[in-house]
């Protein structure tokens, strides 16, 4: 689909490709700080559990465009992308007490190139030029609701209907080729993925601590299921010249299979003022090993990987009706992770620092526009690192619906 496209990346390489998360742009100025936090103009996609603090209905939509400049063997290749990142909508079937929501978004992403020099099989002297390239990723529609227990807790689930191709291809040439032939073969693979996966989500909020009044605790977790993806496998060998496929034999026909994607966890804790102010930190954990691909094998460069993240929003006074800045609510925070796969037999790092704002439209709607700056891997360690800038624009609209009237 058009929104699931991205920057190239060498990162989008592994697996299933670079996850985009689940994060809107309200979160993303956080940097995607939003386990535990409930947020009652915005809509919260990251736990279900705390979606029935949304007590009007509320519609987002968010864009991305990003920059990136990838880095290795002496090389630099800079590129960027934009597009639509999400289509998001909540509404409350009864207010404070179960709350619904549907969105439409991206999964994953694969996009990269990769040429290098490779041996033959064989032989001591002949190499070949090789060339690799991949596309697609997946999307997902996802139904999520939220139900409250009591003033303190509620639970939420979540189920995402995931689908997508992703699409691989490997040419080569012989490095001295003399001959004038100007063919070369091809493999295409494709993997067409179409499954259910599932989320489930707790929250507990304190609204007073100690006596305070309007002094907020807030505590939150989700676990993401392990989910076997129905998947059908389709390959062919291409036989190729400048011009394009030349011809062409299948060697596989739609065999179906499962890719395996491993269960998560993530926990979140935040502390705020009422409406001026909440700082949250947010921790994520998931295991690669546990990763398998159509073939049924998991990946010698699987690992585990985590994610940690800390944010804070400020308002300065969300009740002055003279003062425009002091009713927008500004963001920063900082993230760090540690990717689930190895590249070079090395562990891949990527630490990020956002900002953001959101800007009030009419009664109780907004604009929302963050930033991220950042770097993955290390060429010294990695072979190859990426620096990469990313801009998020998302508009929130709420308004009250289904009320009954009170006169005729």
């Amino acid at each position: 689909m058009a929104w699931g496209q991205a920057a190239r990346s060498p990162f989008s390489y592994l697996g299933i490709g670079e996850s985009y998360g689940t994060a809107l742009t309200h979160n993303q100025g956080m940097a995607g700080v939003g386990i535990s936090n409930p947020q009652y103009f915005y809509l919260n996609n990251q736990n279900p559990a705390l979606l029935v603090y949304n007590r009007f209905t509320v519609f987002e939509a968010g864009f991305i465009g990003e920059r990136r400049t990838a880095t290795g063997n002496g090389i630099s290749e800079t590129n960027g992308n934009g597009n639509l990142n999400y289509l998001v909508t909540a509404f409350p079937v009864k207010v404070g007490r179960w709350t619904t929501s549907m969105g439409l978004m991206p999964y994953s992403s694969i996009n990269y190139k990769l040429d290098y020099v490779d041996s033959i099989i064989g032989t001591t002297s002949n190499t070949v030029n090789v060339k690799e390239s991949g596309q697609g990723g997946l999307n997902q529609f996802f139904w999520s609701n939220g139900i409250s227990l009591n003033d303190d807790f509620s639970v939420g689930l979540k189920a995402t209907y995931l689908w997508g191709s992703i699409i691989r291809e490997y040419s080569n040439t012989l490095t001295n080729d003399n001959t004038s032939s100007p063919f070369y073969p091809t493999v295409y693979a494709r993997n067409f993925v179409k499954d259910f996966n599932f989320s489930g989500g707790v929250s507990f909020h304190k609204d007073s601590i100690s006596g305070k009044k309007n002094y907020k605790i807030n505590i939150g977790a989700v676990y993401d299921f392990k989910a076997n993806l129905n998947t059908e496998y389709y390959a062919r060998l291409e036989r190729r010249n400048s011009g394009g496929i030349v011809d062409s034999t299948t060697v596989i026909n739609n065999e179906p299979g499962s890719i395996t994607i491993p269960s998560s966890v993530s926990v979140g804790v935040s502390f705020g003022k009422g409406d001026y102010w909440v700082i949250g930190t947010d921790f994520t954990y998931f295991d690669y090993h546990n990763f398998k691909d159509f073939s049924g094998e998991t990946q010698p460069w699987g690992t585990q990987g985590w994610k940690l993240s800390l944010g804070t929003e400020f308002t300065p006074d969300p009740t002055q009706l003279g003062g425009y800045l002091k009713r927008m609510t500004y963001r920063t925070g900082i993230s760090y992770d540690k990717y689930p796969y190895l590249i070079n037999g090395s562990i891949v790092r990527d630490f990020g620092i956002n900002f953001g704002f959101s800007m009030p439209v009419s009664r109780i709607s907004s604009l929302d526009f963050a930033i991220k700056v950042g770097k993955r891997g290390d060429v010294k360690v990695n072979t190859i690192e990426e620096n990469y800038f990313k801009i998020y624009f998302g508009m929130t609209f709420n308004d009250q619906w289904f009320i009954k009237r009170r006169f005729d």
